[in-house]
């Protein structure tokens, strides 16, 4: 059996490619791949968001990287793939994209959703929202 992969893992502060994402994460094997696309909407708790920031602290990526090597680590996992951006982000713009591949969907689905949960739980990227109102708040801030 070939080893889990990490495809790609990145923070950056280019747009992300969810089609890149999928094709890295391609296998012959893979009978399933997942993926997701955190997007920025334009309303948080009841109020109306006009755009926002994700700041990342130096660690950011090599913290993204253990993430993924850690839900590679699934035997079932054939590939890994996810990336994160920082910068200020308008309403639509894509903030996360993830991609796993596996040889079934059940499997995939419950990896894609372990590696975004994990990545929004560890990750030290904070994000600055700015209300229609002109007020602004720091969400995930230590």
């Amino acid at each position: 059996m070939t080893a889990p992969t990490l495809a790609l893992g990145e923070v950056t502060d280019r747009p992300l490619d969810l089609a890149a994402h999928e094709a890295a994460v391609a296998d012959p094997r893979a009978g399933a791949v997942v993926s997701f696309q955190g997007v920025v909407r334009d309303h948080d708790h009841g109020r109306s968001v006009t755009s926002l920031e994700y700041e990342g602290h130096p660690s950011a990526e090599r913290i993204l990287r253990e993430v993924a090597a850690e839900v590679a680590t699934d035997p079932e996992v054939y590939s890994v793939a996810v990336s994160h951006r920082v910068g200020p982000l308008a309403i639509g713009d894509v903030a996360l994209v993830a991609a796993v591949s596996t040889a079934h969907r059940a499997a995939a689905f419950a990896a894609c959703a372990r590696l975004v949960d994990e990545v929004k739980a560890r990750l030290p990227i904070w994000k600055r929202q700015v209300f229609a109102d002109g007020t602004e708040e720091w969400v995930n801030c230590p």
